[in-house]
């Protein structure tokens, strides 16, 4: 097989996945993709600190995926941390750690790196239009703008880990909760998405976006087929936050597509996904789901260092 096989780990706030793909010129074939629900940032919004445990459970990640990164002879491997190693103390111990086992060096994403790789990763389906892409993650979320490249990026500290430890405290969450979390939420979006001229795409992507529309959905498993270029109605997806957002943690957890390491967080991210459909100008009534996301284009990126 042509070209060369990347590896691309994107090491979040509540998750690491691993992205094995054959890049040859303007293809991507994907070979493998993996996730482990690590939650590297519990805490990290209030201790600014990575959690020992935290970070073991995130290293043991590492190991496996150095395995399979040896046994599939990648050619290239990029590491790229987000919201929670940028935010944490530690972040250069934990970074040794990273490079002792897979010989790279994560690379610290800022804000605005970590909302261009979102926004090359999830646009690669979409036609030409101006296009908003939502990626939710557990520490921050980023809101990227353009037609064919961005032209408008913004990265929030608003995550569905980081607004879970700082707002939702009971189970399921109480309306004052739930009121205070979308009051601090309406304060930071609403200056900054207000602005942008309407988008004629929406583009939502990560783990708590697709698993909220396979919620909408109500799809009998998680369908990465069924799920990925989905269209949606904003007001159903709204619906679904809602929904989710009041069930308890045990509840969410039997849904069958949900994945058990997510359950105790969603309801933060529907509220953000929630609060950024109702600030984010739109002209129109569908939020597109991808599967596609910042893992793609870390991969892209890995590929063109070694073209």
């Amino acid at each position: 097989m042509a070209g060369s096989t990347v590896a691309a780990i994107d090491c979040g706030t509540n998750s690491i996945r691993l992205l094995v793909a054959q890049v040859d010129g303007g293809t991507k074939t994907d070979l493998l993709r993996e996730m482990r629900v690590v939650r590297l940032g519990q805490g990290v919004d209030q201790s600014g600190t990575l959690a020992p445990e935290a970070v073991e459970r995130t290293l043991e990640a590492c190991r496996e995926y150095g395995r399979v990164i040896e046994a599939m002879g990648v050619d290239v491997v990029s590491f790229a941390a987000t919201s929670a190693v940028r935010d944490a103390d530690n972040a250069t111990e934990f970074s040794d750690k990273v490079a002792e086992i897979l010989g790279v060096r994560p690379r610290v994403l800022s804000g605005q790196e970590e909302a261009r790789a979102s926004f090359e990763g999830a646009t690669g389906d979409i036609a030409e239009a101006l296009t908003a892409v939502i990626d939710l993650g557990g520490g921050s979320t980023e809101v990227v703008q353009g037609l064919g490249a961005p032209s408008f990026s913004h990265s929030f500290d608003l995550g569905s880990v980081r607004m879970t430890e700082r707002f939702l405290f009971t189970d399921p969450p109480s309306v004052g909760e739930v009121t205070a979390c979308m009051s601090h939420l309406d304060a930071v979006l609403a200056p900054v998405l207000g602005s942008l001229p309407a988008s004629d795409e929406i583009v939502g992507v990560a783990g708590t976006i697709t698993t909220i529309a396979a919620h909408s959905l109500a799809l009998p498993s998680y369908d990465s087929e069924l799920i990925h270029q989905a269209r949606i109605h904003v007001d159903d997806v709204r619906a679904a936050c809602g929904n989710l957002m009041q069930m308890p943690v045990a509840d969410r957890r039997a849904l069958p597509y949900m994945h058990p390491g997510r359950a105790d967080v969603i309801a933060g991210g529907a509220l953000i996904l929630d609060r950024v459909l109702e600030h984010l100008p739109r002209n129109t009534d569908e939020l597109v789901v991808s599967e596609q996301d910042i893992l793609d284009g870390i991969a892209w990126a890995a590929a063109r260092e070694i073209a």
